[in-house]
């Protein structure tokens, strides 16, 4: 195998390693690092919505209606992705909410512990996520509005993390090191490309919504703590899922 092609495969299963937790059958990667391999964040995206997508169609199958089926689609992902990103939005939301300076922000962010916050933007973006996942007429509608939130919204990671200096020095944004410009471009390509499942016009406003949103959050956490952690990388996916399904639940109904 030619070594551009074994790099593909590493990145690929670097990302499904650190994005979920599937186990893989090796974990050399051989000295790649996240920076390095975060273009291929939306493939561990797809490897999610295909879980999720299989939940809701195993419930429908068996007679449930489409709250339950939602309701067991979101077990999946959240199994599936161990959480990773639910996490990080109630502690950037614990962080920017109940902190008053820069130091306590970044160390509320630091808290295991979960508050009101943290707790009230957890719950919303479930409620979100649960609500267009049960309006979807069935299985197909699901399984496209999953396929273009998933890896639409980890194709955003990327160019975050190159466009913003880590927040402070340690800590696993800074510890991923530096992401390049054609590593957060490819990134956001494939990103793009997912989004056509919702068909041309609907990718289009969702393009120009997730720009939208990627700046105002860049802004939010530059005012804030002065640039990015991983809590606000894993932060801006949960925002941009929840963006893209709601596009999804206009272009898909």
């Amino acid at each position: 195998m030619k070594a551009s092609q074994q790099q593909i495969l590493d990145d690929i299963a670097l990302c499904l390693v650190f994005f979920t937790r599937l186990t893989l059958p090796r974990a050399d990667f051989r000295g790649r690092s996240l920076a390095a391999a975060i273009w291929a964040a939306p493939v561990a995206g797809l490897a999610a919505a295909m879980a999720g997508a299989l939940a809701y169609a195993v419930g429908t199958r068996l007679g449930l209606a489409g709250g339950p089926a939602a309701a067991f689609a979101l077990a999946a992902i959240l199994l599936v992705t161990g959480c990773l990103h639910e996490d990080a939005l109630s502690d950037v939301a614990d962080g920017f909410g109940g902190g008053k300076t820069r130091d306590r922000k970044l160390e509320i962010m630091r808290d295991s512990r979960i508050g009101a916050y943290g707790a009230c933007a957890l719950g919303i973006s479930l409620l979100i996520r649960w609500s267009v996942l049960s309006g979807f007429a069935g299985p197909a509608h699901v399984f496209l509005a999953l396929i273009a939130a998933h890896a639409a919204s980890r194709g955003l990671l990327g160019a975050f993390m190159h466009l913003l200096q880590p927040a402070r020095s340690d800590g696993l944004s800074a510890e991923a090191g530096t992401v390049s410009a054609k590593t957060a471009g490819i990134g956001a390509v494939l990103g793009a490309v997912a989004l056509l499942a919702l068909g041309f016009g609907a990718a289009v406003f969702a393009i120009i919504l997730l720009g939208l949103l990627f700046a105002a959050f860049r802004a939010l956490c530059l005012n804030q703590i002065g640039g990015q952690t991983g809590d606000t990388v894993g932060a801006l996916q949960q925002l941009g899922e929840i963006a893209i399904l709601l596009v999804a639940s206009i272009s898909l109904s």
